[in-house]
């Protein structure tokens, strides 16, 4: 499958969208970034530089500070795959995101999204 559009998108193209789903569902912005911080060790100036400079989402990944050890955690089906079978790691790691942000819009606790 050929993924070259998806890691083209800008990272904040995408990002208004994740809260918004949230915030539908009564969650915030800041639990939003809260799970992007954790995912990939931005901070909120990092973040926001990324967002500003519309940074596609393979430059997001790939210059995230530190993917969190706790990954492999994430379990469970996104888009009709399973993402700890994802084979190709930069759409795993989107795949994460979108789980996590999913997960935040259903109700779990911000201790069970992070896997503590």
């Amino acid at each position: 499958m050929d993924n070259t559009r998806v890691y083209r998108m800008s990272f904040a193209s995408v990002y208004p969208y994740y809260i918004q789903k949230a915030e539908k569902k009564g969650r915030t912005k800041a639990e939003v970034d809260e799970i992007i911080f954790w995912l990939t060790g931005y901070n909120e100036q990092t973040l926001q530089q990324h967002i500003d400079d519309k940074t596609d989402f393979e430059t997001f990944f790939a210059q995230a500070p530190q993917i969190n050890p706790n990954v492999s955690k994430i379990t469970g089906v996104i888009c009709g795959y399973r993402v700890e079978e994802i084979e190709d790691k930069l759409m795993q790691k989107i795949r994460y995101l979108d789980k996590m942000v999913d997960e935040l819009a259903k109700g779990r606790t911000m201790e069970k999204i992070l896997r503590k």
